[in-house]
């Protein structure tokens, strides 16, 4: 019988126990994690997003420092804003939410942020960690989709050594990153693309498949290996007809009515990947903090 693998639940365990963790923290120092949270601009979804955030940090204890820019500030703006955030003793983390404006160029800013208040694990040098890491370390600073999608492969206790891994999609915040990860717990592991041949065949004897794509129910449940694990990391909102009526419905980047049948376990979306990016945010500004008391 497939398993689904509910990412709310996971989360709330890691938010629980980083609650807990930090309660002791404060005690012991008196002090609190803090994390900056600077948006540009009015995009609904980032605003939705940036709520959820700030809620989940606030729930945990740490402390939210907002930002909030008006769509035309300059490149040069934002930049000041972070530099000061870097110097800024109570700010342990710092997340600049995406996409920014077309004006501003995002990998300049991304790599701005002083790598040891890189909320996201975006920054080359985290990155660069990442990379030539023997293991998968727990004080590392790991780009929290990523991240959340190996802890959910890990919760459902199985030795993931030796086992075939397919990622499909190769961008710096998750597919690449996720290689990785997977890498580290000595799977072998695959990555696919827009350039890759005959996808089909290849996902099909992927013992792990992660798709990260963004194309909504592009994996339909005939490329997926028997009692394979499907993790999908794709959040999609499209018009789809429900008792006769066009609404608006989210998905992911599996067809997941087609792939319930043949996997062994399986993301769903929404309540999959989702609330464990979030959580791995907080793993991170905590992390951050930590280190810095430890200094």
């Amino acid at each position: 019988m497939t398993e689904i693998i509910d990412g709310k639940l996971i989360a709330q365990k890691l938010r629980n126990d980083l609650e807990a963790e930090i309660a002791v923290l404060k005690q012991k120092f008196n002090k609190k994690p803090g994390l900056a949270v600077v948006q540009v601009g009015n995009v609904a979804a980032s605003s939705v997003y940036v709520k959820a955030k700030t809620k989940s940090a606030i729930e945990v204890g740490i402390e939210v420092f907002d930002h909030h820019l008006h769509n035309e500030t300059t490149e040069e703006e934002l930049m000041l804003l972070i530099n000061k955030l870097n110097k800024q003793e109570n700010v342990n983390g710092i997340l600049v939410q995406l996409p920014l404006p077309k004006h501003i160029n995002e990998q300049k800013v991304l790599d701005s942020i002083h790598p040891d208040k890189d909320a996201d694990g975006f920054h080359p040098l985290n990155v660069g960690k990442l990379s030539i890491s023997s293991s998968n370390d727990e004080n590392l600073l790991i780009p929290c989709t990523p991240y959340g999608c190996l802890l959910m492969l890990k919760s459902l206790k199985i030795d993931l050594r030796g086992k075939h891994a397919v990622v499909i999609g190769r961008s710096n915040i998750v597919g690449k990153p996720m290689a990785q990860l997977l890498l580290k717990e000595s799977c072998t592991v695959t990555i696919a693309h827009s350039k890759t041949v005959d996808l089909d065949k290849l996902c099909s004897r992927a013992d792990i498949l992660v798709a990260a794509i963004g194309k909504p129910e592009f994996v339909k449940g005939d490329w997926i290996k028997d009692n394979a694990i499907v993790i999908d990391v794709g959040i999609n909102r499209i018009e789809k007809k429900i008792d006769g009526e066009l609404k608006n419905k989210l998905v992911g980047d599996v067809n997941f009515l087609e792939a319930k049948s043949k996997t062994s376990a399986i993301t769903p979306v929404p309540g999959g990947v989702g609330p464990m990016t979030i959580a791995c945010l907080l793993r991170n500004t905590t992390i951050s903090f930590k280190n810095k008391l430890s200094q």
